[in-house]
């Protein structure tokens, strides 16, 4: 699976882009159709606290999953976004066992 970091108005460390790559390659054990995926990271201005934005793009064959989260910081925001692309992939594989039947 490739993985695309797009951070935007900011640069990620390292670190933050190791953590997601590795929770995001334990997805392709659960379902192994993936494509790629891009993460987009934002900062977003709300008053004196700056949230952290998460959205995750994933293609799969027929399909592009699209979750968004928001949260104090990147990592909750993630792992949020992560348990949202597991129920949609879990979903759509269960459509294909479905239709394979």
């Amino acid at each position: 699976m490739q993985i695309t970091f797009q951070a935007i108005h900011f640069t990620a460390d390292q670190k933050l882009k190791e953590y997601i790559s590795e929770k995001l390659e334990k997805l392709s054990k659960f379902y192994g159709k993936i494509i790629e995926t891009t993460v987009y990271l934002k900062l977003e201005n709300s008053g004196q606290i700056r949230d952290k934005v998460v959205e995750v793009k994933m293609n799969i064959p027929g399909k592009t999953l699209v979750v968004r989260h928001i949260d104090k910081t990147f990592e909750s925001a993630f792992d949020d976004a992560l348990e949202m692309l597991k129920k949609q992939l879990k979903k759509n594989h269960d459509r294909e066992n479905l239709a394979a039947r």
